[in-house]
């Protein structure tokens, strides 16, 4: 990867249990103008308090960031033990603490191991460098199966640079923001009027258009930095670079955004819901949601069962306008329904072949204007019961 002015290191600080790297930095060698979103949950971790406040400014040049433990629930306590990681990194650095930001994801309400994570910190500055990208997404995983990397390169005025990416998310995932952890850097210079904005678009296209299960975390943080450190030209709002380099951020988003669904805690099945014919775009986002988040659609997700009333039903609770006669769906291109109306039982046995697929799409129109939207989720299966049962043993 040429990703430039970034460097990574991770070590094992054992914050849940030895024998695992779950310490991470990402350190730019300049500071970065940045953004960052974070959960709508109005519970909310300490790292994600102490670095909203901070990215208010704009900047950021370090992350540090732990596995295993969210630091969540965890009181004054908590704050503290959020600050005095920053702090002891800033030092370690020697770079102002407000330029650090502080993530953490894992078990909820359990008090950080403050004295392995802070003997592990000199190690993580002292190895600042030793580790790559791969490294980082792996460390940062909690319940995931693999590590989530994308990536993509752009040029402007002849100069190329690169958008690249890590996320984690598996379960307890549901938008604004999807419930996750995702750090994103690029070394071209963005206009810092421009970052925000661009990224947040980002952000509604991809981490918020997916759900697992319905439930928002109490750390979900995504963060953008850029350093400029390729050399390239300042890419600034209303340019063709500009447009270039959003497009490349939502491919960069939406690779990260589908690999954690397609790593949805038990997950066997990859579902791409379409709703098309709304009245307006919000309203076909949340019938998409009600259809993508409900228990029983998912259930016959996972039992391969075409039970296409399900759907119909999550359309009609979901809050956005309905005519029951005007009601189309698709399993991929096998009509299930037409106005309204189940299309037989040829449709019933090609439409559970559908089903039988690892990744497939559904496709509900409303017939009633030209609103529309996408949203990706997966199965339930018995094994999202049993992980999410036994996480804190």
């Amino acid at each position: 990867m040429s990703l430039k002015g970034f460097q990574f290191s991770v070590v094992e600080a054992a914050i849940k249990k030895p024998g695992r790297k779950d310490l991470a930095l990402i350190f730019s060698e300049i500071p970065a103008t940045a953004a960052a979103v974070f959960t709508t949950n109005a519970v909310k971790a300490a790292p994600v308090l102490l670095s909203a406040e901070r990215i208010a400014g704009g900047k950021a040049q370090a992350l540090v960031v732990n596995s295993g433990n969210a630091n969540a629930c965890t009181g004054a306590q908590g704050m503290l033990d959020a600050r005095k990681t920053s702090q002891l990194l800033a030092a370690g650095l020697g770079i102002a603490e407000e330029l650090v930001q502080v993530s953490s994801t894992g078990v909820i309400g359990v008090p950080l191991p403050m004295d392995r994570l802070t003997a592990a910190i000199p190690a993580l500055v002292g190895a600042c460098g030793s580790a790559d990208i791969d490294d980082l997404a792996t460390a940062i995983m909690t319940t995931d199966t693999f590590p989530k990397v994308a990536q993509r390169s752009g040029s402007v005025g002849g100069v190329s640079y690169t958008v690249a990416g890590v996320a984690k998310g598996a379960g307890m995932i549901m938008p604004n923001m999807a419930t996750m952890l995702s750090f994103v850097l690029t070394d071209a210079a963005i206009d810092p009027a421009l970052i925000d904005s661009i990224f947040r678009r980002s952000v509604d296209r991809s981490f918020n258009a997916i759900t697992i299960d319905g439930d928002t975390s109490t750390n979900d943080t995504c963060l953008l930095m850029s350093n400029g450190a390729a050399g390239t030209p300042v890419i600034a709002a209303g340019t063709a670079e500009a447009e270039q380099f959003a497009g490349l951020l939502d491919e960069v988003l939406l690779d990260l955004a589908r690999l954690i669904v397609k790593d949805g805690e038990g997950a066997t099945k990859f579902v791409e819901i379409r709703i098309s014919g709304a009245e307006s775009d919000a309203d076909a986002k949340r019938a998409a949601m009600a259809v993508a988040n409900s228990s029983l659609v998912k259930t016959a997700f996972f039992g391969q069962d075409a039970n296409w009333g399900r759907i119909f039903a999550a359309v009609g609770y979901s809050g956005a306008r309905v005519n029951p006669d005007l009601l189309a769906l698709w399993f991929d291109d096998v009509c299930m329904a037409n106005s309204g109306i189940f299309s037989g039982g040829d449709a019933e046995a090609r439409g559970t072949e559908v089903l039988r697929k690892k990744e497939f799409s559904v496709r509900v129109d409303l017939g009633l204007g030209q609103g529309s939207a996408t949203v990706y989720t997966s199965d339930l299966s018995h094994e999202y019961v049993s992980i999410n049962a036994d996480y804190r043993t």
